[in-house]
C-alpha cells in the first residue's frame, strides 16, 4: 500500500532501498525539498519509533509494509545539521546525526588521480579515516568496488546488517562513500557487497590500516597517529649515504618466534629493547622483518597477506610497530620489511573476487593464478590495482619511516610462464614469455621510491638470470637497489653439504659465481627459505662429525662475509640452531651454553666487525676492482686464495675446504712485507682446533702465482683465515 506521504515516482527506489540494492541510498534518504516542504527519510530496519531529536516535532511515519521512516516539515537553518532520536524494540533510544544529510566528501580531483593510476597517498582517503563536517566528527569509509548493485559499512554499530548504512557510488570511478558520524575508535567494520547476479558477501577493508586479532577478520577503525618520531637524526644520514658503499648486514628474522616470553604474546614495543640490544651486540646494521603486514593463518609466515596497510594485531597495534621501528632507529639499525605484491590468498574476507568477480586479480586463472601456493596474482595492468601497491610501499616507507622493502617473488612477477606447463599460460601481446605489465609496474614503483626516498632500499628476491635487475630504469633496468645473490646461496651450499673428498669434482660451485657477481648489486644471503620445509639447519647440512659439521659452517661464514656483497643471514644462523626453524616455536638459546653453539655466535660478531671496519669488504662490493683471485686453480686441495681492495687497503682470504692440515702452504702476495693474521676460524677461541700462523709473516722474493713475492703458511682444516699487510 502506498503512502500519501510519498510522491509515486519514488517508489521504485524505495523498493530497492528496502531490498538493500539502491546504488546511490542519497536519492532518497536524507533530506530533500519538495513542494516547498522539506522531506526527510530514514531507513531503520532496528526502529520501532523515530523523532527528529532536540526538536518539537511530530515524530517520523512509518511508510507502510517498509522500516522507512518519512517525516514532512519545514527545518529552520539554525536547525541543520538535524539530529534523529530512534526507539528500538527493546524501548531503548538512540540519538544519531543523519550520515545521509551531508554531501558528498571526496574530492573529484582525488578520485581522477586514482583512476588514472598516479594518486601516491590514495591511502589517506579510501579505507576508514577520521574526518570532520561542520565540526562534526565521524568517520569517512570510502572503498573501491566497481561493477556491483550496493556497497554498505557494516559492524558492530549497526549489528553488521547492511540495509543500515548503504554508501554512495562517486559517478564511473567505482569508489563509494559515506560518512558516518560519532562512531567510536576501535569499532569493527567490513563492507558488505551485493552484486549485479544479487550475491551479497562481506569483505575487510582492503586500506584497512588495523584489525582485529585472528582469527577474527574484521577491519578496525583507528585515529590518526600522534606518534611523536625520534629519528630525525638517524633519516638525515639516512638521505646522505650511499648505501652501495656502507657495511650493510642484516639479520633476518620472524618477530613471533625469535623469543617468546612466558605469556606466549609478543609485543612490538618490549621485543624493540630486547632485540636491538643483541643485534648491536651481534654486529649486525639491518633488521629484516619476514611479512609482518596482517595475515590470517599463522603458517603462511606473513607471505599471504590480507591487510596491506596494517601492521598485525598478533604483536601490538600500529603505534606500537612505530616505536619498534623508532628505537631501532635511535640505536642506529635499519629496518627492512618484506613487502608481498606477487600475490595474495583467497581467503573469502580478502581481496579475492572483490567484487564478486576479478578485480585485484585476473578471471583467467592463466594468468591470475599461483596453482603451487593456491594464491591469486595482482592484475598489473589495472590502474587502481597498480596504485593500491605503490601506494602500499610508499604508506610503509613514509608513514612507518622503513628503510627497506625486500621485495618477494620477483621472479613469478616476471615471467607469465612462471612454474607453469606449456598449456597453462597466456603469452604476452608480443607472443613472449615476459609479464610486460608487471615489468612496468616494479619500473615506475622503483622509480618513484628512488626519487622521494633517498637513501631508501628496494631488494628483489629474484632467482632468474633475468637481466639489469638492479641497474637504472632509464637504462632499462628494472631499477632495483639490490638482489639476492640466489645462485652463490645454491651453488655454495650444495658445495659444502658435499663431503671433502669429493669436494675437488665441484670446485667451479666456488669459483663460477665470481663471473657474474658484479653483473648486479647483490645480496648475500642465508634466509630462513634454506632452513625449512625439511631442508635442515645450516649446521645439519654440513658433512662429517660433530667438530667437521661446526667447522664447515664457520668456514661457510669466513667466506659468505669476505666474499663480493651485502650480507643476510637469518635467525639462529648466528649460533649454529641444530633445528630447522618452526614459526611456533622460538629459537633454541639453550644452546648457547655449549662451547661450540657460542664459538660460532662469537665468530659472527667477530665477522660483522671484520665487515664494518674493513672498506675493502664493503666499499667496492658492487665494483670488481673490489675483488681479485690470486688463485682459483687449486682445486686438487680445495683452496682458495683471493683478494678484497679498496684504494690502498688490502685483505687475503684463504679457505681449505678439506680437514686435512697444509703446513708449508705457498700462497703469492701483491705487496713485499710482513703480514699478520687478524682472523681464523680455526681458532680455538671459536671452538677450532687452533692451528694458526701467529701475528708476523714475513713474504720472501719468491714468485708464486703470478706474484712477486710469498709467504708459506700453513692452513687449518676446514676453515679459513684473513691476512693483513703490517703497517710501516
Amino acid at each position: 500500500m502506498k503512502s500519501t506521504l510519498l510522491p509515486q515516482h519514488f517508489d521504485p527506489d524505495l523498493k530497492k532501498i528496502t531490498q538493500a540494492r539502491h546504488h546511490d541510498p542519497f536519492q532518497v534518504l536524507g533530506k530533500h525539498h519538495y513542494q516547498d516542504q522539506d522531506i526527510i527519510r530514514f531507513h531503520c530496519p532496528q526502529a520501532k519509533a523515530v523523532y527528529l531529536a532536540r526538536h518539537q516535532h511530530p515524530p517520523f511515519q512509518r511508510i507502510d509494509d517498509t522500516d522507512i521512516f518519512i517525516w514532512q516539515g519545514k527545518l529552520e537553518s539554525s536547525q541543520l545539521p538535524y539530529r534523529i532520536q530512534w526507539q528500538d524494540y527493546h524501548n531503548q533510544i538512540h540519538e544519531i546525526y543523519d550520515p545521509y544529510s551531508f554531501p558528498p566528501q571526496l574530492n573529484d580531483f582525488d578520485l581522477h588521480l586514482f583512476a588514472q593510476g598516479k594518486h601516491l597517498h590514495i591511502y589517506r582517503f579510501l579505507g576508514a579515516h577520521p574526518h570532520m563536517v561542520d565540526h562534526i566528527k565521524g568517520i569517512l569509509f570510502a572503498v573501491w568496488v566497481p561493477n556491483v548493485e550496493r556497497v554498505s559499512v557494516v559492524g558492530d554499530f549497526n549489528d553488521w546488517d547492511g540495509r543500515r548504512h548503504p554508501m554512495r557510488i562517486r559517478g564511473g570511478s567505482g569508489v563509494w562513500e559515506l560518512f558516518i558520524p560519532e562512531l567510536a575508535m576501535d569499532t569493527l567494520y567490513k563492507f558488505e557487497i551485493r552484486s549485479p547476479a544479487g550475491e551479497v558477501f562481506l569483505k575487510s577493508d582492503p586500506y584497512a590500516q588495523a584489525f582485529e586479532m585472528r582469527p577474527n577478520t574484521a577491519s578496525k577503525i583507528i585515529a590518526d597517529s600522534d606518534y611523536q618520531w625520534q629519528d630525525t637524526h638517524w633519516r638525515q644520514q639516512r638521505q646522505q649515504q650511499a648505501y652501495s658503499q656502507q657495511a650493510i648486514s642484516i639479520y633476518e628474522l620472524h618477530i613471533g618466534s625469535w623469543q617468546i616470553p612466558e605469556n606466549g604474546k609478543v609485543n612490538y614495543r618490549q621485543l624493540a629493547t630486547k632485540l636491538v640490544d643483541y643485534v648491536r651486540e651481534m654486529g649486525f646494521t639491518h633488521i629484516e622483518l619476514l611479512p609482518i603486514t596482517e595475515y590470517p593463518l599463522d603458517e603462511s609466515w606473513g607471505y599471504q597477506v590480507t591487510g596491506y596497510f596494517a601492521p598485525s594485531s598478533r604483536y601490538g597495534n600500529a603505534d606500537d610497530f612505530r616505536y619498534f621501528v623508532d628505537y631501532c632507529h635511535q640505536h642506529h639499525i635499519g629496518v627492512i620489511m618484506d613487502w608481498v605484491p606477487a600475490h595474495f590468498p583467497k581467503d573469502a574476507h580478502g581481496l579475492a573476487r572483490f567484487n564478486g568477480s576479478a578485480l585485484y586479480e585476473h578471471e583467467d586463472p592463466r594468468l591470475g593464478e599461483h596453482q603451487d601456493w593456491g594464491t591469486l596474482i595482482f592484475n598489473y595492468g589495472r590502474f587502481e590495482v597498480k596504485n593500491f601497491l605503490i601506494s602500499n610501499a610508499i604508506y610503509w616507507l613514509e608513514e612507518y619511516h622503513i628503510d627497506g622493502l625486500r621485495v618477494d617473488a620477483v621472479a613469478s612477477m616476471l615471467y607469465l610462464d612462471y612454474s607453469r606447463e606449456a598449456n597453462q599460460w597466456l603469452p604476452n601481446k608480443y607472443g613472449g614469455r615476459e609479464n610486460l605489465e608487471a615489468i612496468a609496474f616494479l619500473q615506475e614503483l622503483n622509480h618513484i621510491v628512488a626519487e622521494r626516498f633517498a637513501g631508501v632500499m628496494m631488494i628483489a628476491e629474484e632467482s632468474t638470470a633475468w637481466p639489469q635487475v638492479t641497474r637504472p630504469t632509464w637504462l632499462g633496468g628494472l631499477g632495483f637497489s639490490m638482489k639476492w645473490n640466489m645462485g652463490w646461496m645454491n651453488d655454495t651450499l650444495e658445495y659444502m653439504e658435499k663431503d671433502p673428498i669429493y669436494r675437488h669434482y665441484h670446485h667451479d660451485k666456488l669459483t663460477f659465481g665470481l663471473l657474474y657477481a658484479f653483473s648486479e648489486n647483490f645480496v648475500i644471503a642465508l634466509s630462513h627459505d634454506e632452513v625449512v620445509h625439511q631442508k635442515r639447519s645450516l649446521l645439519n647440512k654440513m658433512p662429517g662429525d660433530q667438530w667437521q659439521q661446526f667447522a664447515n659452517l664457520r668456514l661457510l661464514y669466513l667466506y659468505m662475509f669476505t666474499y663480493p656483497g651485502k650480507k643476510l643471514l637469518f635467525m639462529g644462523g648466528e649460533f649454529a640452531q641444530s633445528n630447522e626453524w618452526q614459526e611456533y616455536q622460538a629459537l633454541n638459546w639453550d644452546l648457547l651454553q655449549y662451547p661450540l653453539h657460542q664459538g660460532i655466535k662469537t665468530l659472527v660478531t667477530d665477522l660483522n666487525q671484520l665487515y664494518k671496519n674493513h672498506a675493502c669488504l664493503h666499499r667496492s662490493d658492487f665494483d670488481r676492482q673490489g675483488f681479485r683471485w690470486i688463485d682459483c686453480h687449486d682445486s686438487a686441495q680445495s683452496i682458495l686464495v683471493y683478494q678484497r681492495q679498496h684504494q690502498e687497503q688490502q685483505l687475503i682470504i684463504i679457505l681449505n675446504f678439506t680437514p686435512v692440515v697444509r703446513h708449508h702452504y705457498r700462497i703469492g702476495l701483491p705487496q713485499a712485507g710482513e703480514y699478520q693474521e687478524i682472523l681464523n676460524s680455526d681458532s680455538d677461541y671459536y671452538g677450532g682446533s687452533n692451528v694458526s700462523n701467529g701475528c708476523d709473516i714475513p713474504t720472501e722474493n719468491i714468485n708464486w702465482m703470478n706474484q712477486t713475492c710469498s709467504v708459506e703458511i700453513s692452513l687449518p682444516p676446514l676453515a679459513g683465515i684473513v691476512l693483513q699487510k703490517k703497517s710501516l
